[in-house]
């Protein structure tokens, strides 16, 4: 089982600096919860990168693709007389085609921003009330003592106000 190291600090320098060493230490990385913007966290933890372009992309293509089949698809099994020209052409399948990729990309997009911001919640995250309002907290996972007690010591030394043990089920 999984238990979380939780250290409060008032102030976010102190609270960067826990979790830049925590990090260097090789807990993972380790979330933070911080009332404001922390200016420098990319520089410590490193940027994240989104996954949310991904999902636009290929909801797009997807879109496309689906867009020119429904129409050719459409034109094919419900032939209409064009003196000869051909049945599929692709100028007036474009606009369809260009509907459904607009619509697939906006759909995936929000399915892709709610699988990147982990909602809804599968498992419950540690979250702390204080950190909504003037405290900066740092979580980190641990699974043993010897574990734990590193984490609680870089986070003592790194000036935290107070240090919880939360489990799984608090």
């Amino acid at each position: 089982m999984t238990s979380n190291v939780v250290g409060v600090f008032a102030d976010p320098q102190s609270a960067l600096t826990a979790a830049g060493n925590l990090k260097g230490a090789g807990f993972g990385i380790p979330e933070l919860m911080s009332p404001v913007p922390i200016e420098g966290v990319e520089a410590v933890l490193g940027k994240k990168k989104s996954a949310i372009k991904n999902f636009t992309f290929f909801g797009g293509l997807i879109g496309g693709i689906a867009g020119f089949a429904l129409a050719a698809g459409t034109a094919v099994l419900y032939p209409h007389p064009v003196g000869g020209r051909p049945i599929i052409t692709m100028p007036p399948y474009l606009i369809i085609t260009y509907e459904l990729a607009i619509l697939f990309g906006i759909l995936f997009t929000v399915v892709g921003f709610l699988v990147s911001s982990r909602l809804p919640a599968i498992r419950n995250r540690v979250y702390l009330p204080e950190a909504a309002v003037d405290k900066f907290v740092v979580t980190v996972p641990y699974d043993d003592d010897d574990h734990f007690k590193r984490a609680e010591a870089i986070l003592s030394n790194a000036g935290a106000e107070q240090i919880r043990q939360l489990g799984e089920e608090d």
